[in-house]
């Protein structure tokens, strides 16, 4: 894919080396001579000096040809414009980060595809690892509709040496949730298991779910610091907020 990146940030050059490193071709836009300098002679991208929200720099840059654009400038208003011009040029993917929430219904309405708000996905982040201390990782979909958990499972755990089926049919397993994801060990890749997939001691699993149902499927997996074995009385607890 040829993709335009608006920003030569931190954020703009990361994602530059990351997508560059899967294989697509990337042009960044920067008002910044030196981040340009750094994106071409550093990360190996075509840099344009200027405005990414200067048509001429964009037509320079490649934005009639562009698969994709990642708006992600310092100002929303300035990201806002991109988007807009992203539009105008027929772009069809169209990524924007967003700093102030007002700006949602506009980015929408401008025609972007993706918005991103880093700092409700650091604060989100943030409070999982305070609620939720025994959870790997959490990530929310469908604006805190659906969860998806990364879980390790402990050693002497419940469902060790038992099947995924096994697991799912145990009543105590919140209702609704789905095991979607298996790794046996850190350095073998995630699959993605079936009814007789078996749980190892010390594997992690990827779990799906809703918000109310995190703190059962927490004490189902035994990851509570207190007494949360399968004699246990497991109850639903109160439903977290979703975050976008």
């Amino acid at each position: 894919m040829y993709v335009v990146i608006g920003g030569a940030s931190m954020m703009g050059l990361d994602l530059a080396t990351t997508l560059l490193q899967m294989g697509h071709t990337i042009a960044i836009v920067d008002t910044n001579p030196l981040a340009c300098q750094h994106a071409r002679e550093k990360i190996g991208v075509m840099a344009f000096e200027g405005s990414a929200v200067n048509t001429t720099v964009l037509m320079e840059a490649g934005i009639r040809k562009a698969d994709a654009v990642i708006a992600s400038l310092q100002d929303d208003a300035l990201n806002l414009a991109m988007v807009t011009l992203s539009k105008h040029y027929g772009v069809d993917q169209i990524v924007v980060r967003m700093r102030d929430r007002d700006f949602a219904a506009p980015y929408r309405l401008a025609g972007a595809t993706h918005i991103i708000s880093t700092t409700e996905l650091a604060i989100a982040r943030i409070v999982n690892a305070i609620e939720y201390p025994q959870v790997d990782a959490m990530m929310h979909f469908e604006q805190g509709q659906v969860e998806v958990l990364k879980l390790s499972i402990p050693q002497q755990c419940y469902i060790v040496g038992r099947s995924v089926a096994e697991v799912a049919q145990d009543p105590r397993f919140p209702s609704g949730s789905l095991i979607i994801g298996y790794q046996a060990h850190p350095h073998e890749d995630l699959i993605i298991p079936n009814g007789s997939t078996i749980l190892e001691n010390g594997s992690t699993i990827l779990a799906v779910t809703k918000p109310h149902l995190v703190r059962q499927m927490i004490e189902f997996m035994g990851l509570c610091t207190q007494d949360c074995g399968p004699s246990a009385s497991i109850l639903p607890q109160a439903s977290l907020n979703g975050v976008v």
